[in-house]
């Protein structure tokens, strides 16, 4: 059949609902143009769980990319697809540095921070109590943002000192409206922090995974357990993935509960619970809407008669595929009492979220107690005239301005 047109994503992120039915009104995957590269957008989840387990299907684009070389240079999202970590890694490679990271991120070491959490939500509240009735507070600002922050500085060892900057280099990463010559900017000061961070941690190490991960290093000394590299990188995949996400979704939870009440009254009235609404939020909002890349190892026939040619780049889209009709009944609507829960925020596969549980946690404590502190919060303008973040990858707002305490006139 002929090539598709292919469709250009808008960098800025400003309609992505329309996008993304734009992307499942061409069939199970369109070529798209993502910042002047041509990839495969798939947003069936049928066809992308089959991609997401196909040993055909690889993140390794030094290895299977051949466009990877003329590409990294000038691309503004190089370092989604050149860092050395379990994120771009394929195989035994990845199943190495996986089994690095998971035991920081188990069930049990996850469910043990739910007192913790529970204390900083709870300061993070304390300091909005404090506002006068009537002000309107950015909750993104004073409460997505800094939860995350503080867990994920915590479990990696990051100075409170430091997290406002590291902040604002992760921000970046995941801003698409940048340069690429912005983007290589913004790169050079991450890997700053992270060298910085990692000299301190071998100096005076400490009861956290940078820790861990620099001795693991070190056991060794030659490299064979885990590069320089690869433990910059690892570093980087672990702090900006455990927050910028999760600041996401807790943006779009308070955002959807404050703009439909009858998702609290399911929730008051018994037919919900705190993590359903987690669930929902992470299926209609995703905190990633694309994520870059993968690649073909071999020709794959898609459904509709086209080709994705081995070599060829692969965007999984988890935000078009979790809203796909054959997935949801009315699946633009947010309903927390949905009994179908299936979702791909997480991705799937080998690859699915290592912080998933934690994410989950830090979602659900967030909202129980602001909304048990603030049960009469509303939105201090219309949803729809809230700005979304200048981005084709990250899912969110660029604040979120709330009335704590409404007052009313008679």
């Amino acid at each position: 059949m002929p090539e598709q047109q292919i469709l250009v994503l808008d960098p800025t992120g400003s309609d992505p609902d329309a996008e993304h039915q734009a992307l499942r009104e061409r069939g199970p995957a369109a070529l798209v143009d993502i910042l002047g590269v041509r990839a495969w957008s798939v947003s069936d989840p049928a066809l992308l769980k089959q991609l997401l387990t196909s040993k055909d299907v690889s993140k390794d684009g030094r290895a299977h990319w051949p466009a990877f070389a003329e590409t990294v240079p000038t691309w503004p999202l190089a370092l989604w697809v050149a860092v050395e970590n379990m994120f771009t890694a394929y195989g035994a490679n990845h199943s190495r540095l996986r089994r690095m990271v998971a035991p920081a991120l188990s069930a049990r070491r996850t469910g043990a921070l739910q007192t913790s959490i529970e204390t900083l939500v709870s300061g993070l509240l304390d300091d909005l109590d404090a506002l006068p009735a009537g002000d309107s507070v950015d909750l993104r600002e004073y409460l997505a943002y800094p939860l995350p922050i503080a867990v994920i500085g915590q479990l990696m060892g990051v100075p409170a000192s430091q997290r406002a900057e590291f902040r604002t280099v992760v921000d970046n990463v995941f801003a698409t409206h940048l340069t690429a010559e912005e983007q290589a900017a913004n790169a050079a000061a991450l890997y700053r922090l992270l060298d910085a961070l990692i000299t301190a941690k071998r100096t005076t190490p400490g009861e956290d995974m940078t820790s861990l991960l620099i001795a693991t290093r070190d056991e060794e000394g030659d490299g064979s357990t885990l590069s320089d590299t690869e433990l910059r990188d690892t570093l980087l995949l672990m702090i900006s993935a455990g927050y910028e996400t999760t600041v996401n979704v807790i943006d779009h939870a308070l955002t959807t509960l404050l703009s439909d009440p009858q998702q609290l009254a399911h929730l008051w009235d018994g037919r919900s619970t705190w993590q359903d609404i987690v669930e929902e939020t992470l299926r209609h909002e995703p905190a990633v809407k694309h994520l870059p890349l993968h690649y073909a190892l071999t020709d794959i026939p898609l459904p509709d008669g086209q080709t994705i040619h081995s070599g060829d780049a692969i965007l999984a889209s988890y935000a078009a595929a979790n809203r796909h009709p054959s997935l949801h009944q009315d699946a633009d609507q947010f309903d927390a009492t949905r009994v179908n829960k299936e979702h791909l925020a997480f991705g799937h596969g080998v690859h699915f979220c290592l912080g998933a549980p934690l994410a989950r946690l830090e979602v659900a404590t967030a909202l129980r107690l602001f909304f048990e502190r603030f049960p009469d919060a509303q939105l201090a303008t219309r949803r729809e005239d809230l700005q979304r973040l200048p981005s084709l990858i990250s899912n969110g707002h660029t604040s979120v301005p709330v009335l704590l305490r409404p007052t009313t006139t008679d």
